[in-house]
């Protein structure tokens, strides 16, 4: 089942779109605060947000902005107002779609399985390229300004991991029972001198962030 974050302070909306989307196969669940939501997007892992522009303390726009400077997660903007400068605002801050309220959950979850293909679509990319590092997933390759750096299978099964899953934090477990299969001996503080390994050989240490508590994500931007 797909886990989804819901962001909106009516929590009447919660429960008959939880219901609703437990249908198609998708986990709702809610945070009407969005100090506390940026907080469990941080630690948990959910594969889209459901984001309401008008919330308490901080609005969905400034919600949005601050996510985008730790995660891709794609996310799915709602606004009882259905002006066009708020949907040019929510995709310029890095929202992925925009549905005004109010909204048939049918549409709602055709969005948001149409996104999640798309997501699903981009996983499986051979070839990516950030700044001065390419990596080729099918020919095992790394480069760095255009040099051959020298990693390890294990070593490049973890970026691998971790640069097709960018919206996911991976816990030394998570990681563990990935690469099972590469290192069987692998144990959890092995993880992070790996991570350290790789961290150095590509000399963009913030590329793999560390995620206090949680674990490890690939970060591109």
């Amino acid at each position: 089942m797909r886990k989804l974050l819901l962001i909106d302070d009516d929590e009447k909306l919660a429960e008959p779109l939880q219901v609703y989307f437990s249908r198609f196969d998708l986990h709702l669940e809610n945070e009407t605060r969005p100090l506390e939501a940026i907080d469990r997007l941080r630690t948990e892992r959910f594969e889209l947000v459901v984001l309401d522009v008008m919330l308490p303390g901080i609005d969905g726009f400034e919600t949005c902005r601050r996510i985008r400077q730790f995660s891709d997660i794609p996310i799915i903007m709602l606004t009882a107002r259905g002006e066009v400068m708020d949907r040019v605002v929510g995709l310029e801050l890095g929202a992925d779609d925009y549905l005004p309220k109010p909204f048939e959950p049918r549409e709602l979850v055709a969005r948001i399985q149409n996104i999640l293909k798309r997501s699903k679509e981009s996983s499986h990319r051979e070839q990516f390229e950030i700044g001065d590092i390419r990596i080729d997933l099918i020919k095992k390759l790394v480069e760095k300004n255009g040099r051959s750096v020298d990693v390890t299978s294990t070593e490049f099964s973890l970026l691998a991991l971790l640069i097709q899953n960018q919206n996911r934090v991976f816990s030394r477990d998570d990681i563990m029972n990935e690469l099972r299969g590469v290192d069987a001996n692998l144990y959890s503080r092995a993880i992070d001198v790996l991570v350290s390994r790789l961290r150095h050989k590509l000399q963009r240490p913030e590329l793999i962030r560390t995620v206090r508590g949680a674990g490890y994500q690939f970060v591109s931007r």
